[in-house]
């Protein structure tokens, strides 16, 4: 069955746990993240834009739900989070989807069913993703796969495009090398020059248009777009 690669952020104290879900869901060539504690989880889902989140209820520093609140709060944008948890009675069950979650699977669980739940989160996602997307003078016409600053049409290639799209979406914060280089070459990307280019020459057109800097450098991270104090479109 062929999948379509996800960005999932697991989140598991237990080591043996962790390891046989990060490494089957690496088998099926998505990008995993590991957190083991609750403050590490919500650093990566507030700097990240993950697909799904695995969140494991039982944290050494904080009560998952906790975690989960924080992080329906914080993350650049609206994160399914699937609980995996070893509590099954129903005022458990009740309580996590109060505090935000989508969707929840009870220790021990079979490992594909895992992967077709976050399949189906992340589908569920994407139904109410408008196919244009507005972030101060940028326009992304996702169907198209077309830019426009101010209405002009902005030139760019289809990888300067999903990498645009990438940083969009995750606006105000920045974006890991990393993941601009999964988002573009899924689990077999080139050289870091490859993606250099790209971020070379969308920033030259998008300066071309702008007469301004709009993707600035983190050092040791990767890009963050920088369009000033703008409303979310």
């Amino acid at each position: 069955m062929n999948r379509s690669p996800l960005t999932i952020l697991v989140v598991e104290d237990h080591p043996t746990i962790a390891r046989q879900i990060v490494d089957f869901l690496d088998g099926l060539k998505w990008q995993t993240d590991h957190a083991a504690s609750g403050a590490l989880a919500i650093d990566l889902a507030t700097r990240n834009a993950y697909d799904v989140v695995l969140l494991d209820l039982n944290l050494p520093d904080m009560d998952g739900l906790d975690v989960c609140r924080a992080i329906k709060a914080r993350a650049p944008r609206n994160v399914p989070v699937l609980m995996l948890t070893a509590r099954d009675a129903f005022e458990d069950k009740a309580r996590g989807f109060h505090d935000g979650a989508d969707d929840y699977l009870t220790k021990p669980f079979d490992l594909r069913e895992l992967a077709l739940r976050c399949e189906a989160l992340a589908r569920r996602g994407q139904l109410h993703v408008s196919q244009e997307m507005q972030l101060g003078p940028l326009t992304l016409l996702l169907r198209e796969k077309r830019t426009l600053y101010n209405g002009v049409p902005v030139p760019l290639t289809l990888a300067g495009f999903r990498i645009l799209l990438k940083m969009c979406t995750v606006y105000p914060h920045a974006l890991s090398r990393s993941a601009l280089m999964h988002e573009l070459w899924g689990a077999n990307p080139p050289d870091s020059d490859a993606l250099k280019s790209h971020i070379y020459a969308l920033r030259k057109q998008l300066e071309l248009a702008s007469a301004q800097k709009l993707i600035v450098t983190i050092p040791q991270l990767g890009y963050r777009l920088e369009l000033g104090e703008i409303n979310r479109g």
